[in-house]
């Protein structure tokens, strides 16, 4: 059974594919903005992700893998990506 998790939730080591790519609530234009520099970092519904390491200070901000590339995020910004878990 898999799961579907914000990546926030995610912990180091976790694996799946986005799902979502924002809350598709378009009426703050810090919420677009925000989508829009995800889809330009290259976080696209398809794409593979795996958390690779985490902050040590409350788990922030986090590395991951995005198909082939490593990108670092803050935590609330990871909250506008849905993720479904790679079944283990």
């Amino acid at each position: 059974m898999t799961d579907t998790i914000k990546l926030s939730q995610a912990r180091r080591g976790d694996r799946g594919v986005i799902v979502q790519v924002g809350a598709h609530c378009h009426h703050q234009a810090d919420a677009v903005e925000l989508e829009r520099r995800l889809l330009e970092l290259g976080f696209v519904e398809g794409a593979h992700v795996e958390l690779l390491h985490e902050g040590l200070f409350g788990r922030d901000p986090i590395a991951m893998k995005v198909d082939d590339m490593r990108v670092a995020l803050r935590r609330h910004e990871a909250e506008s990506l849905m993720i479904q878990l790679d079944a283990a």
